[in-house]
């Protein structure tokens, strides 16, 4: 058993290649050799997203706090809430961030494979937020 301490590992800034806006990054594990499997804590302030992006294993999101937005291409951006669970097939292009107005936390479940765990794209762009 190992447990792991809430602050141990330190929060991290959203890098601008992956995100509009301003985002925290909050780790909670990494795979390891006998996990392939990796999360994280995102907090999304207001008018915050991801990049386009897929995830060759694909991806969870577990809404904990806030309210957001999540699109996949090709279909209409859907709200989330506290409580809901998003699922991303692998390689499934998407986005996801907070509302235009709220900011929006969750926790980003994916697994790794050949040492890969996400493919980032291009920006989502405003238009395509508001949209």
């Amino acid at each position: 058993m190992k447990i792991k301490r809430n602050g141990s590992t330190p929060s991290g800034q959203g890098p601008a290649d992956w995100f509009t806006g301003t985002v925290r990054v909050d780790p909670l594990f990494a795979a390891n050799e006998a996990r392939r499997s990796a999360a994280a804590t995102v907090t999304f302030e207001p008018g915050a997203r991801t990049a386009w992006h897929t995830h060759p294993l694909g991806q969870t999101l577990i809404v904990t706090a806030g309210f957001g937005r999540v699109q996949r291409e090709g279909g209409p951006i859907e709200e989330i809430h506290p409580g809901d669970v998003v699922w991303f097939s692998p390689g499934e292009k998407h986005w996801h961030g907070a509302s235009p107005t709220t900011a929006m936390t969750h926790i980003a479940i994916q697994e790794h494979i050949d040492g890969k765990v996400v493919d980032w794209m291009e920006h989502v762009t405003d238009e395509q937020y508001r949209s």
